[in-house]
């Protein structure tokens, strides 16, 4: 039977190594290394199981090396997609097995008698539960035997080819899709006339060294039919000798790259190709293009590049001087135009979705031939057109399947509307968009595939938060630690692969650049959560959809629990996940699932009703990540010591202000966030609702994230807290003066510290953190709220700093001269943080700086800019500064700055300033983007905003209503 097995593996290992892995292989190998950590633990309850479980690892490790099965191979074959459906399911019960050996109850080890007695017991105890378990081994290894088997019989016995792929297919309808984009009229094209100039003058501009430009973003965005309007453009096609276009695509070789760009050159020049050329290997090739080029002035287009191979295979023939040559490249991926601009000094172009007003005439154009719709279809076509997000592929394939349908027939298209939701995969209107589209999924590796398909839990519209994410990914164990990085390093790179693969869409961006939250397209969503469905991965339930498939392995709740069936039989559920759940009855609904879900690894019940803790969440014994966010929850039970296994515990936003001793025996916590709603900067001084820390805290010591610690004299919190050597975040507040020096000896310990916020007990209480000596040197984020009088001289060495917030400092000497040489500095905000009567930023200081701003300064007078300094400034804020007479001297040398907003500042500056008013400063902004001044007046905030070419535009709120209306101040 053995070398039966071992030949069926053969054969399957030959079919697949022409293809890429396929979402099966990721769920065997998270299994594999489920059995091989459980192998190397010391478990007391393995023996008697270990040859079971040692034998099914062998079978996973066979079957790794034939699971590199395509999507696309899968779809296109009706026995493959059984077959892998069958190993996927094995794979799924294997991880049922060992979770539910896990949770056996094992025996202590006191003394040799006593040892012996406690084995003895739980032998007995477990008996029938190990007999169990040992049956439903026994059933995994005659399946897995099975599998391999039939799938050598069927394939021999019908002769089926080895090798079925519609991937070929695939390929052709994206040329296909991407040829329409080459022929398109110039009246088909909108919102592409402003890039289409910005590229040219790009490719014109004079510049003897070779320069590539990469346009980049999502299949779709028109980056191809962009580039082909500035490859064609008149003064483009004279001011180069030579030009070639070249379409790479996914299935790149670069003989055929090099051969067509011969056959294209030498064909402008009406000369024949070298001969022989049809044999000659890719050394000879690049020989002959080379030399070509040595003499000539050519534009090169190279469409749909997928690999930074590309770019290693030809960069060598293209020359780098004297001629002014370019070379243009449109890619999905970041990292590739990266890697094409970068070594020539080029430009990188990011495509972005279409406004909505550009959206809506291309829509029209292309469903009704005109740019209006008829009144009757306005709302549905609003609908439509959200779905499409900006896409233009999008865009032009709906309504090109619009302008078939009846204009009477509203249902007509009220159907085509809900056939880009869970239909959108099986509709084969939509084939050509979809192929498109999966393209960018299929050429995901296998960590990034289960990575992507797991946004498919967040509910449509969701913003999905940096942080949250970061921590399911790693509590769903799909992201490996790697050496010298920890694994929430290592999944920021996940994310960062995804966002520069254009699958997620930044929205909102933190001080450094990185991502805060962001979106996935609509399109890319139906996708996911078809393929979510397909593999029993992610089960969604809302409103209209209450069941879930029995093997579903992550449940995803949107709206309401109400119509949900609740308890099952042995569900195997590993996580569970709410969103906008209202339901008053949810804590008896959630009850009855938790009572069934004993393998459970991932509970977020964010925003639900719940106001206790129940009961049941504590037999989850695999609870790695537990979050009672914005719930009403008051008190956390001492039952919290039963979850040893947790790792994250999310309590912001609750009623918590004091945690139980028993949290110190959860010893794999990492992050332990506990804290109310921050007020805003520009709010009188108040301390955030915190926690009080339970003596002994330091006994944590994989703690990673501590927030906030309500500081309570006598308690030893902070000697504790100089244990935590892992930390990277740190918030405490409601400090004394004379805690400053403990605190400082703690401080010098934390030498993995990203984030620090320390905040004193009253606003006029000195923070003394002069003591600090030495300062965590990979400090990134600094907040002090409290009494400084004077800058403390350790800030000057901490050269990673990017974001510094001064709160209630009352600073006396000029702050800015230790802080204008930090390189990476890009936020910087005073709230009552500065008694001085002016501030001078020096030319060729702040070098990095993006934000800044100044609050309730009561003695400023002047702010003087001198040319030169914050070069990058984006954003500048001026409020409450009662005794400043008029702009800052030197605004007109801000050439970058995008938003400036001046809010309740004296008279004399509104009267120097407000266009209305004549004011004589008005020209110095005129440059600016976006300026507000909002002001009292007459019993009303009156805010003009101030557009260029459009003058002045005022409105008006009564009370304190200026926030509302700017609608832009808490944005910083």
């Amino acid at each position: 039977m053995e070398g039966l097995r071992l030949s069926g593996y053969a054969q399957l290992y030959n079919y697949s190594l022409e293809n890429t892995e396929h979402m099966a292989e990721c769920a065997v190998v998270f299994v594999l290394d489920k059995i091989t950590v459980l192998l190397e633990a010391k478990v007391v309850m393995l023996h008697g199981l270990k040859h079971e479980i040692e034998y099914i690892k062998d079978e996973l490790e066979r079957v790794i090396a034939f699971l590199g099965v395509a999507d696309t191979v899968e779809d296109g074959d009706a026995e493959i997609k059984v077959w892998v459906k069958q190993v996927r399911d094995v794979a799924y019960d294997i991880e049922d097995a060992i979770d539910e050996f896990m949770l056996l109850p094992a025996g202590h080890q006191s003394s040799i008698f006593c040892g012996f007695l406690w084995r003895f017991f739980f032998s007995i105890r477990n008996l029938k539960p190990r007999r169990k378990i040992a049956y439903e081994i026994q059933g995994i290894k005659s399946r897995v035997r099975s599998i391999a088997e039939g799938h050598h019989r069927y394939r021999y016995r019908y002769n089926v080819p080895e090798q079925v792929s519609s991937t070929s297919h695939a390929y052709e309808i994206a040329n296909d899709r991407r040829s329409d984009a080459l022929l398109l009229e110039e009246d088909e094209i909108v919102g592409i006339e402003s890039p289409r100039k910005e590229l040219i003058s790009l490719l014109l501009k004079e510049d003897p060294t070779l320069k590539v430009i990469s346009v980049v973003g999502m299949g779709g965005s028109g980056k191809t039919t962009l580039v082909k309007k500035v490859y064609d453009d008149a003064a483009v096609k004279k001011h180069f000798q030579s030009h070639a276009w070249i379409t790479v695509s996914q299935t790149f070789k670069v003989e055929e790259v090099l051969k067509d760009m011969i056959q294209q050159l030498f064909a402008e020049l009406k000369q024949p190709v070298p001969e022989g050329m049809s044999s000659m290997n890719a050394n000879k090739l690049k020989v002959i293009v080379k030399e070509f080029l040595l003499r000539r002035r050519y534009v090169i287009v190279f469409d749909d590049v997928w690999s930074i191979r590309v770019w290693e295979a030809i960069k060598h023939v293209l020359l780098k001087e004297k001629h002014g040559c370019r070379v243009v490249i449109s890619t999905r991926l970041m990292d590739v135009a990266s890697s094409f601009s970068i070594d020539t000094n080029g430009y990188i172009y990011e495509m972005k979705p279409l406004s909505e007003d550009v959206s809506w005439v291309l829509l029209c154009r292309k469903a009704f031939y005109a740019s209006s719709c008829p009144s009757h279809l306005r709302e549905i076509l609003k609908q439509i057109l959200k779905r499409c997000g900006g896409l233009p592929l999008a865009i032009v394939a709906i309504g090109g399947v619009l302008a078939t349908k009846n204009r009477t027939n509203i249902n007509e298209w009220g159907a085509l509307y809900h056939s880009l939701g869970p239909d959108f995969e099986g509709n084969d209107q939509f084939e050509s968009l979809r192929i498109i589209l999966l393209l960018s999924f299929n050429d995901l590796p296998q960590y990034l595939k289960l990575c992507f398909l797991y946004l498919s839990i967040y509910p449509e519209d969701h913003l999905i938060e940096h942080n949250t994410l970061i921590y399911q990914w790693t509590m769903e164990n799909f992201v490996k630690q790697k050496e010298g990085r920890t694994v929430e390093e290592v999944a920021e790179g996940y994310l960062i692969e995804l966002i520069n693969r254009s699958l997620i869409l930044p929205v909102k961006l933190n001080d450094d650049g990185s991502m805060k939250q962001g979106r996935v397209h609509d399109l890319y969503r139906e996708i996911i959560l078809s393929k979510s469905r397909d593999h029993n991965f992610i089960a969604t339930t809302d409103e209209e959809t209450a069941a879930w498939p029995e093997k579903a392995r992550r449940l995803s709740v949107h709206g309401t629990l109400g119509n949900v069936p609740m308890k099952r039989q042995g569900t195997k559920l590993r996580s569970l996940l709410t969103f906008n759940v209202t339901d008053s009855q949810f804590s008896s609904h959630v009850v009855q699932i938790l009572s069934s879900c004993r393998v459970l690894k991932v509970l977020e019940l964010r925003g639900t009703s719940l106001e206790i803790v129940p009961e049941e969440i504590f037999q989850l014994l695999h609870l790695r990540y537990l979050s009672l966010r914005s719930t009403k929850v008051k008190v956390l039970p001492r039952s919290i010591k039963k979850l040893r296994m947790l790792e994250i515990l999310d309590l912001k936003h609750t009623y918590i202000t004091e945690l139980p001793g028993a949290i110190l025996e959860l010893q794999h916590l990492r992050h332990l966030l506990v804290y109310g709603t921050l007020p805003y900067s520009y709010l009188p001084y108040d301390c955030s609702p915190g926690f009080k820390a339970p003596p002994g805290i330091g006994k944590l010591r994989y703690l990673q994230k501590l927030a906030y610690i309500d500081f309570n004299p006598g308690s030893g919190v902070i000697e504790e807290i100089g244990k935590l050597n892992e930390l990277k975040r740190l918030c405490i507040q409601k400090l004394r003066t004379e805690d400053g020096k403990a605190m400082c000896l703690s401080l010098g310990k934390l030498h993995k510290l990203r984030s620090l916020n320390l905040k004193s007990i009253e606003e006029d209480v000195i923070l003394d953190v002069n003591y600090l000596s030495s300062p965590p040197p990979l400090l990134q984020n600094l907040y002090l709220t409290g009494s400084l009088r004077k800058m403390p001289p350790w800030i000057k060495s901490l050269h990673n700093l990017v974001k510094v917030y001064f709160r209630w400092s009352k600073l006396e000497d000029d702050p800015l001269e230790l802080l204008q040489d930090l390189p990476n500095l890009v936020h910087l905000e005073f709230l009552v943080g500065y008694t001085g009567e002016t501030l001078h930023f020096n030319a060729g200081k702040f070098r990095s700086l993006r934000l800044l701003n100044l609050d309730k300064l009561e003695e400023l007078r002047s702010v003087v800019i001198d040319e030169g300094a914050m070069p990058h400034l984006e954003r500048l804020v001026i409020q409450r500064c009662s005794f400043m007479e008029r702009v800052p001297v030197g605004i007109e040398c801000l050439i970058n700055l995008k938003y400036l907003e001046f809010f309740d500042m004296p008279d004399e500056f509104i009267s120097s300033f407000v266009p209305d008013k004549q004011g004589e400063d008005y020209c110095k902004v005129s440059h600016i983007p976006e300026v507000y001044c909002t002001y009292w007046k007459d019993g009303f905030w009156e805010v003009n905003s101030l557009e260029e070419k459009h003058g002045s535009i005022t409105s008006r709120g009564p009370g304190n209503a200026a926030a509302k209306i700017t609608g832009r101040r808490n944005s910083l």
